[in-house]
């Protein structure tokens, strides 16, 4: 019988990781992975097949439809596998608020209800509707599934998910959701397996990228995390601001007469670490920079995480085990110093060895909190959930 694959799409605010998995008896096997970063212009398309890698420039300018870059990628890929094998597709889809309480077959209901929801990620749900929408037009016959960011939250309580608002906005859906639901999940299944006595443990994930956040676990479960309502909540990101204060909100648009749109791009794009530093949002550039700005965004980024993590343990009511993931979180020893230094209070001990290695346990045999780094696979967690709803 003919090999079947499986086309994953993880796309962010600016970028999209694509995943190619072959499905073995009911399981999703990766066997190649690429991305494209609508950031930089032209369009290239990086392209990881085993130990070979590949850096392909496309024609396609991208834009609000995505049928000629996904047109042109699929013909790379066709050199590298076979794409007539392809027998579905999984979107990682950010938001899907209440109504979708995990993973679904795409259809015209489907995509009218995550459309509905574009008001609570303006920055990432269209971009996952313009993936779908592509794939349909390149490719009608092949089924497609949408992974939700928001579903691995939904076990936590009324209490975590409430604002201190009125009750008839909380009835409208103005309420915390939280986000990186699949990484979170992914973290929890492969603590879960690997170290299973840790497995019901009290847990917190510091899922620490380009966008950022924080998340207890409990049992395998979701119990409270950093990001709420939006993308931009909780810990400060690379160009997000984190938790604000609104009246600064009412500040800039009242005093100082900013529209909408261009606060939107404050919090959005011009914050976090570039608007702490003026000099880069990559911490990687700060850590090496001289500069008293670069230092001082360094210092908040670590401070907020502390804090965030502290407040977190007050939610499972203790930390047995703190994980760090994604790209600052499995790359940046001196990161990751910083913030176990902040929560040396709780015990944590960190073993500047197996530290600055990035190893798995890189606390001291003497610490009472066992913390670990895990990388994450989002695109893992998407291909096993479209594989379970096929």
């Amino acid at each position: 019988m003919s090999e079947k694959l499986l086309l994953t799409f993880n796309a962010g605010s600016s970028t999209v990781k694509i995943g190619l998995f072959r499905r073995e008896d009911g399981h999703a096997r990766r066997i190649g992975k690429g991305m494209i970063d609508f950031r930089h212009k032209p369009l290239t398309f990086h392209l990881v097949e085993g130990p070979e890698t590949f850096d392909v420039p496309l024609e396609a300018e991208g834009g609000d439809v995505l049928h000629e870059v996904l047109d042109e990628t699929f013909g790379w890929l066709a050199n590298h596998f076979d794409l007539n094998a392809v027998t579905a597709v999984g979107h990682r889809v950010v938001h899907g608020g209440d109504i979708f309480p995990g993973p679904v077959l795409i259809d015209d209901q489907a995509i009218a209800k995550i459309a509905s929801l574009t008001s609570l990620a303006p920055l990432h749900q269209p971009q996952n509707l313009r993936l779908i929408e592509a794939i349909r037009h390149l490719k009608p016959h092949l089924p497609q599934t949408a992974s939700f960011d928001t579903a691995f939250h939904r076990s936590q309580s009324p209490t975590v998910r409430r604002f201190a608002i009125p009750r008839e906005f909380h009835d409208r859906g103005i309420k915390r959701y939280g986000f990186h639901g699949l990484s979170y999940k992914f973290i929890a299944g492969a603590l879960a397996k690997a170290h299973p006595e840790r497995a019901g443990a009290r847990t917190v994930v510091a899922h620490l990228g380009s966008g950022a956040s924080i998340c207890a676990i409990e049992g395998g479960l979701s119990r409270d995390s950093s990001m709420g309502f939006s993308t931009i909540d909780g810990i400060p990101m690379a160009t997000r601001s984190g938790a604000l204060d609104p009246g600064v909100i009412f500040h800039w648009m009242g005093e100082l007469a900013l529209s909408r749109e261009e606060v939107e791009d404050i919090v959005y794009h011009k914050s976090g670490l570039i608007g702490l530093s003026g000099i880069s949002a990559d911490s990687r550039v700060l850590l090496e920079t001289d500069a008293d700005a670069a230092r001082e965004a360094i210092d908040v980024f670590t401070f907020r995480i502390a804090g965030e993590i502290a407040r977190l343990t007050a939610t499972i009511g203790g930390l047995d085990t703190l994980i760090f993931t994604a790209g600052i979180g499995e790359n940046q020893p001196l990161i990751r110093q910083a913030v176990c230094d902040r929560l040396a209070f709780l015990g944590i001990e960190i073993d500047d060895d197996t530290n600055a290695a990035n190893a798995e346990t890189i606390s001291s045999p003497v610490s009472p909190v066992a913390v670990m780094v895990i990388a994450t696979d989002e695109e893992q967690v998407i291909a096993d959930e479209a594989l379970s709803v096929l």
